[in-house]
């Protein structure tokens, strides 16, 4: 109804358009030319707005009470609106990246998600691609496209996540039958997390202990480790479980209510011979002999692609979280300077205390060094998985160990990015205005999922260890690039990874070509000190495990600047995009740059004073130095942010709007959309009625549901 309040204005002045549009206005970020650069692939900018108009105009995507249903009522929106999806693709005859792009709109886990849930499409339909034989896409793929098949990933249990090896769900030949028996022998058996298959998905990727009868009469049996099996898991018509297997959602989460992440148990289910993903491995069935792949490592292919494509991700949710920032900063005004004369000089915009620069600013910088790193993974990745084609699987190790140590630092910094945006916020940032509360809910299941955070770094870590151990050996020529540049460090160190003062500090605050050069030398450093513990002290891994994420991250780190550094380079590298940088854009991105490397240094300071990479007076430096880049990105951090494209459709933020509306749009979810306002209740301890009006039957259906 409306009501007095509709006339009402902010008191601000200037409002928050018009400080937006100044900020916008007084910048010379070429907002196009940078949007071009950073999402150009797969047409996505014009994909982005073709894919928008349709989804503005369907009510089914409609967010304005979607914060306020319950948990059984966000799966059943979710799976309508990603059942609408499908039809609007088929109306539309959109292709997959067109689908994936309305996912990534609708911000909202689905069964069919692409981007987010990295479930449907990803796990399952990935796993099919490259270890099924050329007989099974044949016949999946089509039932896929259709969507007949529904399918999900159903590797982690309950018992065992990170562990895959470990695994206690087995699926036993049976050479009479020619037939696979799942079973889950334990509760800790149990699929876990997997989502899709709560409620949804008809099919399954169950990764399972391939066991072999060693004897003819199977009493004895050899374990040839985890792997794939397509099982239908649900009537195709009534959608209920087959006999022999128990599966259903898990429950309420942190986050992904619209997601029916499930658990699953088998009951010597038989499946057939025909189920086992065959590209690699395979089980001849007259003679009951085991072919295994010429290297293990490809049977964990979809989850390095997965690693991959979430790499890419974490910096559109960076994006997102500092659009927000920055945006509602600028507009947000807090306290005069308390060293102006002038009494009557407005309050300053909060962006421009250092105290908030500080947290907001760095990480605007993050998205971009997320950006050239994803880009740069997700071609390794295309490259590798071609080689593996042909036979060459030189690759494949350094692509498991950057994907592993990679999808660990990019998402704990995604992760920490959207909390520490939330909190620079202030009170508003706690309120459901905020666009903050299913980003940060949705997105803390990134640290874990696909690998912990802290336990996969120690397979980056291995495989470092591995090259220094090669590099110090040094025979032949050397393996990869990795061991070519441990080579080089030693030869500057020697073996013992002492220089005895030959390394000089690199002049950091002078030469950008120093910065790199100092992430690499502090990573060989802590390389060579862990070599030196396991291979040379004998030191238990276990007692490692600390240090061996120290290396993973600090390799990770000068991935992150190394990529971004030759981004910028202004003579054409091999992976840059074919369009050259004007001058003005490559000086926005070179303080970009200088400020993520150096804040990032500012953290680890010691760890580069130790490895020789920086001097004791340049580290002393360094908070002055990355205050004055923050003062020089200040200006420009609301063109920045707009470079990167996000709709309003998809932030969902009265923050962090476009046209800087901030108060009228909180107000407005306030006392217009929020729906329990809508209702008269009854505060009165006397009466059990809740509701004015309803008597008990509130009661009852509050009871009901308990």
């Amino acid at each position: 109804m409306p009501d007095f309040t509709d006339t009402l204005q902010p008191s601000a002045i200037p409002t928050g358009p018009d400080i937006l549009s100044k900020e916008r206005a007084n910048s010379n970020v070429p907002i196009d030319e940078l949007a071009t650069h950073l999402l150009s692939r797969n047409d996505f900018l014009n994909r982005q707005e073709r894919v928008l108009r349709i989804l503005e105009k369907e009510p089914l995507f409609n967010k304005s009470k979607q914060l306020n249903l319950s948990r059984p009522d966000r799966y059943r929106l979710g799976l309508a609106r990603a059942k609408k999806l499908r039809r609007l693709a088929d109306e539309y005859g959109w292709d997959a990246e067109d689908m994936g792009m309305s996912q990534y709109l609708c911000d909202d886990v689905s069964p069919y998600s692409k981007l987010i849930s990295l479930v449907h499409y990803a796990m399952f339909v990935v796993t099919i691609q490259e270890q099924g034989s050329e007989e099974q896409k044949a016949y999946w793929m089509p039932k896929i496209d259709a969507m007949d098949v529904i399918g999900c990933y159903a590797q982690t249990e309950l018992g065992h996540g990170s562990n895959v090896k470990g695994l206690e769900c087995e699926a036993r030949w049976d050479p009479k039958t020619k037939e696979f028996v799942l079973h889950s022998p334990y509760i800790s058996s149990s699929k876990w997390w997997n989502g899709t298959m709560g409620r949804t998905a008809n099919h399954a990727i169950v990764v399972a202990q391939l066991k072999v009868p060693k004897t003819a009469d199977a009493t004895e049996f050899v374990n040839y480790g985890p792997h794939p099996f397509v099982v239908q898991i649900r009537d195709l018509k009534t959608h209920e479980p087959l006999e022999g297997i128990a599966v259903g959602d898990i429950g309420p989460k942190y986050g992904y209510a619209s997601m029916d992440n499930g658990y699953m148990l088998f009951d010597h289910f038989r499946i057939p011979h025909s189920a086992m993903l065959s590209n690699y491995s395979r089980i001849d069935p007259n003679t009951c002999t085991y072919s295994k792949p010429a290297n293990p490592a490809v049977v964990y292919g979809s989850l390095t692609a997965v690693r991959a494509s979430i790499i890419m991700h974490a910096r559109l949710i960076i994006a997102r979280a500092v659009t927000i920032g920055v945006r509602y900063t600028c507009v947000r005004r807090q306290f005069q300077d308390r060293d102006t004369k002038d009494k009557t000089s407005p309050e300053l915009s909060v962006l421009d205390y250092p105290t908030v620069q500080i947290r907001i600013l760095p990480l605007l910088a993050t998205a971009f060094a997320l950006h050239y790193t994803g880009d740069a993974m997700q071609k390794l990745y295309e490259r590798t998985r071609a080689q593996i084609t042909t036979g060459d699987f030189s690759k494949l190790a350094v692509l498991h160990a950057q994907s592993s140590g990679l999808k660990s630092l990019c998402t704990e910094l995604a992760a920490n990015s959207i909390e520490t945006c939330r909190r620079a916020m202030g009170g508003h940032g706690f309120g459901g205005g905020s666009g903050f509360i299913q980003l940060n809910n949705d997105y803390l299941s990134k640290p874990t999922v696909e690998g912990d955070n802290w336990m996969i770094t120690q397979q980056t870590a291995s495989y470092m260890i591995k090259r220094m151990a090669a590099a110090v050996a040094s025979k032949g020529k050397a393996e990869d690039e990795l061991e070519q540049s441990c080579r080089d460090w030693l030869h500057d160190v020697g073996v013992n990874g002492d220089s005895g003062g030959k390394l000089s500090p690199l002049p950091i605050l002078a030469n950008d070509e120093a910065i790199v050069h100092a992430f690499q030398r502090r990573s060989r450093h802590l390389t060579h000190r862990a070599y030196l513990a396991r291979e040379v002290e004998k030191q238990g891994w276990n007692s490692m495990q600390i240090q061996l994420r120290a290396i993973s991250h600090a390799e990770s780190e000068a991935i992150l600047v190394t990529n971004f550094h030759l981004a910028l380079k202004p003579a054409p590298h091999q992976d840059q995009a074919p369009e050259p940088l004007s001058p003005t854009l490559r000086s926005h991105l070179t303080t970009l740059f200088r400020l993520f490397a150096l804040h990032t240094m500012d953290h680890s300071a010691r760890d580069f004073f130790k490895a020789a990479a920086v001097s004791d007076s340049d580290l002393d430096q360094l908070p002055a130095k990355i205050q004055d880049l923050m003062t020089q990105i200040r200006p420009h951090a609301v063109r920045l942010v707009d470079s990167w494209k996000i709709p309003d459709f998809l932030l969902d933020s009265a923050l962090g709007r476009y046209d800087g509306k901030v108060y009228e749009d909180l107000f407005n979810r306030a006392h217009r959309l929020n729906p329990l306002n809508e209702e008269t209740f009854n505060p009165y301890y006397q009466s059990d009625e809740i509701v004015m009006g309803s008597g008990r039957d509130e009661l009852k259906r509050i009871l009901s549901k308990l």
